[in-house]
């Protein structure tokens, strides 16, 4: 109506300058002297509509920046600053909704996509991730659309046929043939939903397609390993302009652990043995370097890395299982800071009897523990983490005769890694990493022993949202989860071998917006 309101205006009084155009001087000056009589009253009726509401105030939007916020760019420490340094910002709610908020209802925004979307950082506090993101004014419109693609091309080489042990892809017969392997693939694609209810509730809904880490059997072409998932969903309450409290509800990661890497692309052996995706209820507490949550996990055989027997099966009919995460960043001063943690988990993912297998029931779950640091030191940043279990995984022990020696064991893992951020144009946007983790999952001397990878990369991000990188890997060992410790061979012995190596060299390129 408003905009009519204008339109009419401005028709109505070119409609009464029409007659007045003639070839003489004097109708054109005339014409020009109606033309100011017009925009006179234009301005006049936009500041008579603005007063009484009916138009918002509109600032010109502020060009976005391509620098890449390096280091840390991935994690907390980039988006905790604003919040930490200064409690809750300065600016007025309207400045990040308001009438902006519903006028512009779908956008993207390429940095919080690559941040939402990421595999390698930030794994597990994806609800904090689009709190701050909501805080800094990047989801300033009802909809928030984000997408990301991961493409590679590699070179696997083992020393045992069709055993390759880099987990970046699933280690099986049924695509791994020989002892070289090499490939041009779409490693993943996901597309995101952010929606913006209120200032105060947010959905978020993922969809991913992983052929190479799915569970679906067959080659990588066959259509069981090519379907599209709801990764993760989620209803989040919370904003961190009012209250440091915030609350979710639905299919999400599970605070354990830290679980992220350096590495550009490769996961952290420590998130392949510990990071949880389960549905649940979460609880969160975020202010002044303090992050503090707990969520009720669903029981049963999750999604990832959770087990909690409900009456002797792995039906999820009952919410018998939790995890609690503590971590508190301390500031260094110069954007330098120190963050430290400790989580625990009820039940984790290694319960079952031999022969294990995965998601089969259990009789009784096995809680979990990790304690983890990271420290973001300029240019470098370090990272450490280790987890365990609490009590011995029953399948790591087989009745196999030539392997009576051999214990059960809790399985275990740690991470140490480094990464070094240098200047190639204007900001610091090449790194340079290294990272060490290992999996520990047998007695010492067996088959399924544990698990080395090494990892030096390299990535560099052209914006923000596109990062080429490339990887030299070496896996020492050759564990599956499937089988570790025997019981599909007719002769008994397990497929494991702690004698295979597999080297791997890859390229890639991770793209978001």
């Amino acid at each position: 109506m408003k905009f009519a309101l204008i339109a009419g205006v401005s028709l109505l009084s070119l409609g009464l300058a029409a007659p007045a155009l003639a070839d003489d001087d004097s109708r054109i000056e005339e014409l020009e002297a109606r033309v100011q009589q017009l925009e006179a009253m234009n301005r006049q009726l936009l500041e008579v509509m603005q007063a009484q509401g009916l138009l918002p105030q509109v600032d010109a939007p502020a060009a976005p920046s391509m620098a890449h916020p390096a280091p840390g760019h991935h994690g907390d420490a980039p988006m905790q600053t604003a919040h930490h340094e200064g409690g809750h910002h300065d600016a007025g709610h309207g400045d990040h909704h308001g009438d902006d908020f519903h006028q512009n209802l779908v956008g993207i925004s390429p940095e919080y996509g690559y941040q939402i979307l990421d595999h390698a950082e930030g794994v597990n506090t994806r609800p904090l991730t689009v709190l701050q993101a909501a805080a800094n004014g990047d989801l300033n419109r009802r909809v928030t659309l984000s997408g990301d693609v991961t493409a590679l091309a590699n070179y696997q080489e083992s020393n045992s046929n069709t055993k390759f042990g880099w987990l970046m892809r699933h280690p099986t017969s049924s695509n791994q043939i020989g002892e070289t392997v090499s490939e041009f693939v779409i490693h993943s694609a996901q597309l995101a939903v952010t929606g913006r209810m209120s200032d105060s509730i947010t959905l978020y809904s993922e969809l991913l397609f992983d052929p190479e880490q799915s569970f679906g059997s067959g080659t990588l072409t066959d259509i069981n390993r090519n379907q599209i998932q709801l990764r993760r969903a989620f209803v989040l309450f919370g904003d961190l302009e009012r209250t440091p409290w915030y609350a979710a509800i639905g299919k999400m990661d599970t605070p354990f652990g830290l679980n992220d890497t350096v590495s550009p692309f490769t996961n952290s052996t420590n998130w392949h043995a510990f990071a949880g995706l389960a549905t649940g209820g979460l609880v969160g507490y975020y202010n002044n370097g303090l992050h503090v949550r707990a969520m009720a996990i669903q029981g049963g055989s999750q999604f990832r890395a959770h087990n909690a027997p409900v009456e002797d099966t792995n039906v999820p009919s009952r919410v018998n299982n939790f995890a609690v995460d503590v971590n508190y960043t301390a500031d260094l001063g110069e954007d330098r800071t120190l963050m430290a943690g400790a989580s625990y988990t009820e039940a984790t993912a290694y319960c079952q009897a031999y022969p294990v297998f995965h998601f089969n029931p259990c009789s009784d779950n096995n809680p979990g523990w990790a304690v983890y640091a990271r420290a973001d030191l300029g240019r470098m940043e370090l990272l450490g983490e280790y987890a365990r279990t609490t009590e011995d995984w029953p399948g790591t022990a087989s009745p196999v005769p030539i392997y009576s020696a051999f214990e059960a064991v809790a399985p275990e893992s740690f991470t140490l890694g480094g990464r070094y951020w240098l200047d190639i144009s204007s900001t610091e946007d090449f790194a340079v990493s290294f990272e060490f983790s290992r999996f520990i999952s047998g007695d010492a001397g067996a088959p399924w022993e544990k698990q080395d990878q090494w990892v030096l990369g390299g990535s560099y991000f052209i914006s923000p949202s596109v990062n080429l990188f490339g990887e030299l890997i070496r896996t020492e060992g050759w564990v599956p989860l499937n089988f570790l410790s025997g019981g599909n061979l007719p002769s008994g012995e397990s497929w494991s071998e702690s004698d295979a190596n597999t080297n791997v060299i890859t390229l890639g390129v991770q793209a978001s917006f």
